[in-house]
């Protein structure tokens, strides 16, 4: 969004008064592509990272601890805060409940060191209908020295009756599946361990009961963990892109398949269904 007028920060947004806000003002909300949306990019500079935060991160998803550079989904922790400041405001179209994160799509261009600040630049880049609803589209930036390092585009799906003759962006073609590499057993506690160290402690993730008033029979895992986790057994290029969707949520606990290919990885549950799928390679 160049030119977007932009409002710097002070201090990350606490994420619990967020996800409040966008509770209570989810049922006034009234989804469509052709709604307004904010328009401002929010900055957020000096940030730092919280070494004992980012090693309780690097243990849950799997990624070596003290490394030097941070692991490449790490930065999309750090600019969620600013995302849901955006995403539970009133002039955000989309209810924050039932708002399902469909993919996301990063570019690292330089590895970043967990001991030099950064800055973060969050901003809505549209919203698009699609089949089940409409989806909105979510940028994040990470500058040091004034180029981006990091960035990355995540879309998010509010499900809502659509018209039938709205056209929508094909579905992306199936692909043969993948041949398995492990088979892992997540315990019930992922989703609490997860959101104790990346701040989303989103009540879908935490218990069975706290699910069951969404909809969902037990606590669910992370989106970005899943990915995350993927990731971290795949290894990564210090430069590289990535691409992830998630198309079915992991009940916890679970026990899943990952998969790996010549720059494809997927994550299966069983009778092969898939809950996550994406590619990776070097830039």
């Amino acid at each position: 969004m160049t030119g977007a007028p932009a409002r710097t920060l002070t201090r990350p947004p606490s994420l619990a008064p967020l996800l409040a806000r966008g509770a209570l003002l989810s049922p006034l909300k009234r989804p469509g592509s052709d709604a307004g949306f904010p328009r401002t990019r929010l900055v957020l500079p000096g940030v730092r990272v919280d070494l004992s935060r980012l090693a309780a991160y690097e243990r849950v998803c799997g990624f070596p601890v003290g490394e030097d550079a941070l692991p490449v989904t790490y930065p999309h922790v750090l600019g969620f805060p600013l995302a849901m400041r955006l995403m539970s405001g009133r002039d955000f179209p989309l209810p924050l409940l039932g708002l399902v994160h469909t993919s996301i799509t990063v570019t690292r261009h330089e590895p970043m060191s967990p001991g030099v600040a950064c800055e973060l630049s969050v901003h809505v880049e549209g919203l698009v209908p699609h089949r089940r609803g409409t989806e909105a589209t979510v940028v994040t930036e990470v500058c040091r020295g004034g180029a981006v390092v990091w960035e990355s585009s995540s879309t998010y799906l509010a499900r809502h009756r659509t018209h039938r003759l709205t056209a929508v962006p094909r579905e992306p073609e199936a692909r043969g599946p993948l041949p398995p590499v492990e088979e892992w057993r997540l315990a019930g506690d992922v989703g609490r361990r997860y959101g104790a160290a990346s701040g989303d402690r989103n009540p879908i993730h935490l218990h069975p009961f706290t699910a069951r008033l969404f909809g969902f029979p037990r606590a669910i895992a992370h989106g970005m963990w899943t990915v995350a986790r993927c990731l971290a057994a795949y290894g990564v290029p210090q430069r590289c892109h990535l691409r992830a969707e998630f198309r079915a949520p992991v009940l916890l606990p679970a026990t899943v398949t990952y998969a790996a290919q010549d720059g494809r990885f997927e994550l299966r549950g069983p009778a092969d269904r898939v809950h996550v799928t994406g590619d990776v390679y070097p830039t």
